[in-house]
């Protein structure tokens, strides 16, 4: 299997607290590594530490010439931004059919319409009009613009409802199955993670386990992670 990034030893100092502690893991082609932890666990820092936006100690070493694609936690959109959809796109210089290939891959190609009729296609609405759902969708789309090997997600369907959350993560595993790319993301989600995830990172300033899912949810993990009582909450239960 094709190494994809390798961590070895990261520590991050904040104010002289250690925001993450000896971190080491290796990420492989293909994978969807869910990143889960409990606030202020460093799941943000280690983003940060990986795209070079924070200093480290250790090592981070990504496989040469891959492009990556990052999704940030939150995207406000003010709602007077005389910006459409089509226009947001355009900042990053795509082609009309690449734009089509990203809307069509999370299920907006053909919201109203299609990109040659007269009907307010999603493209030509402001993106302040947008409700949260379509925006985070038009955030992945417009991460998917150029192909990239590695998209990193800072939890993906934050401010979105159970619905679109799933429609948001069945996107992003159809795209991993089409694409081969590798996704990491951070999420509380555990539920979701256990369903859509190969492998996960638990982090509290430290590695507290990395594996499966289905083999590293035990009681005694969540208990450490989250405190006692912890436990995946299923949605279908709350219907």
């Amino acid at each position: 299997m094709d190494k994809i990034l390798e961590i070895k030893g990261l520590t991050v100092k904040k104010f002289h607290h250690k925001i993450i502690d000896d971190l080491s893991f290796t990420l492989y082609k293909g994978e969807t590594l869910a990143v889960v932890g409990p606030n202020g666990a460093g799941k943000t820092t280690l983003f940060q530490a990986i795209t070079g936006l924070t200093d480290y100690e250790g090592e981070v070493i990504w496989a040469p010439n891959l492009k990556i694609g990052y999704v940030p936690q939150r995207f406000y959109v003010d709602s007077d931004l005389p910006l459409t959809t089509e226009e947001f796109f355009k900042l990053k210089n795509a082609k009309n059919s690449e734009i089509e290939d990203a809307l069509n891959s999370v299920g907006l190609l053909q919201r109203v319409g299609h990109i040659q009729s007269p009907n307010k296609h999603i493209l030509k609405n402001l993106l302040g009009e947008l409700s949260g759902g379509e925006l985070q969708r038009v955030i992945i789309a417009w991460a998917l613009i150029g192909n990239p090997d590695v998209l990193l997600f800072d939890e993906p369907t934050s401010g979105v409802d159970v619905v679109g959350e799933e429609t948001i993560y069945e996107t992003l595993n159809k795209l991993k199955e089409k694409t081969g790319m590798t996704i990491v993301l951070i999420s509380h989600e555990l539920e979701i993670v256990r369903k859509y995830t190969s492998i996960v990172l638990c982090l509290n300033k430290e590695k507290v386990c990395y594996g499966p899912p289905q083999e590293v949810f035990t009681k005694k993990t969540l208990d450490e992670l989250f405190g006692r009582g912890a436990s995946i909450y299923h949605h279908e239960h709350h219907h």
